[in-house]
């Protein structure tokens, strides 16, 4: 298999995957050595904007016209209108390559399709294999667009749940850890306001950010001020960002929708679940498909997340009861291998059919 889809933005997530499915050899155009087993062709990629875009990157994979197709049976490529998904139709367009393409949409009125070079990128996607549809929602809005049922299978991500596991003892201390990009979109802003109602009832209480974005100065100045009980953890690896869930007694964020974003699942709700804490987030998108009761979704307001995180951090026996149902769903419905196996499994039907 062949991925070509900016790997270096997302370590540990759907190329990782790939590589985990039973017998499968991937191979990564990639400017750094991604992480799994994974045969690394060093590659740039031309990004008019150089952040991560969410929806559809803006880039294209230099290289791409030096890989041979008889070497590979598979091409795979993340979203529908990401512009590589539209190269890599074009790349093997007269060799017998099947191409799949991971996608995690759930606005079936994503503005994206209609501007080029996006929508172009859209219609060739439609001469794909397979699309592995991450969230319900996913499949749901492919329907809405045309697409062909019997090509979709949906298969809910994966988590380490080796890595992402609870502690020996849950904590007694009241830390709220904040773990995702320090955007507007993911709410910094919000839990920060929250934690100062959360601080007046428990002034005892921490949060504990995580990550990095364009939000990291209003982090810090937050941090600089010890009367806001606010820590910067930093960037953090996979073993790290575990760590600093397994020991807190909740997570929080507060995604709100963008023109052409609203939160899908989120990666780091299966994270914190896996290592056994309750969650307070906001209702935005589809994060209900992560984030089930007695977990709180509340709305995008500072008094409520302030309300639901005063509850979990004063009722520990509450959040160690949420936190071990929410430790035995992620084990039983987001267990990485299981996934992987899958999604791999999903590949092989298909290839199935074309015998």
């Amino acid at each position: 298999m062949l991925w070509v889809s900016l790997p270096d933005q997302r370590p540990r997530r759907e190329l990782y995957w790939m590589s985990r499915m039973p017998d499968t050899e991937v191979t990564a155009l990639a400017a750094q050595e991604p992480v799994g087993d994974i045969t690394w062709v060093p590659s740039t990629y031309r990004r008019p904007v150089k952040r991560f875009v969410e929806a559809g990157a803006l880039a294209w994979v230099n290289g791409l016209e030096r890989q041979d197709p008889a070497a590979y049976d598979w091409v795979t490529t993340l979203e529908l209108c990401s512009l590589v998904t539209g190269q890599a139709s074009k790349w093997r367009r007269g060799s017998t390559v099947r191409q799949a393409v991971i996608t995690w949409e759930n606005l079936p009125n994503q503005p994206l399709y209609k501007v080029p070079p996006y929508k172009q990128a859209l219609d060739s996607a439609r001469d794909a294999d397979l699309y592995i549809c991450t969230i319900d929602a996913a499949r749901n809005h492919m329907l809405d667009n045309g697409f062909d049922d019997h090509k979709i299978r949906v298969v809910k991500p994966g988590v380490d749940t080796a890595v992402f596991a609870p502690a020996a003892e849950p904590t007694h201390e009241p830390v709220v850890v904040f773990c995702s990009p320090l955007a507007p979109n993911k709410g910094i802003d919000r839990v920060l306001d929250a934690m100062r109602l959360v601080r007046a009832k428990v002034p005892e209480a921490r949060l504990v950010v995580a990550g990095n974005g364009p939000l990291r100065g209003l982090v810090e100045r937050a941090a600089a001020d010890p009367r806001t009980g606010v820590e910067v953890a930093g960037q953090l690896d996979a073993h790290g960002v575990a760590d600093l869930l397994a020991n807190a007694a909740v997570f929080c964020t507060a995604p709100r929708p963008t023109w052409k974003w609203t939160e899908q699942l989120g990666l780091a709700y299966l994270e914190a679940q896996a290592c056994g804490i309750p969650v307070v987030t906001t209702r935005c998108g589809t994060n209900d498909e992560a984030v089930q009761p007695p977990n709180d979704l509340v709305d995008d307001d500072v008094e409520a997340i302030a309300d639901a995180l005063v509850t979990q951090l004063t009722d520990r026996d509450r959040r160690v009861r949420i936190g071990a149902a929410n430790r035995e769903r992620m084990v039983a419905e987001h267990d990485l291998i299981t996934q992987c196996a899958r999604m791999g499994a999903a590949f092989a039907d298909i290839e199935a059919q074309g015998r």
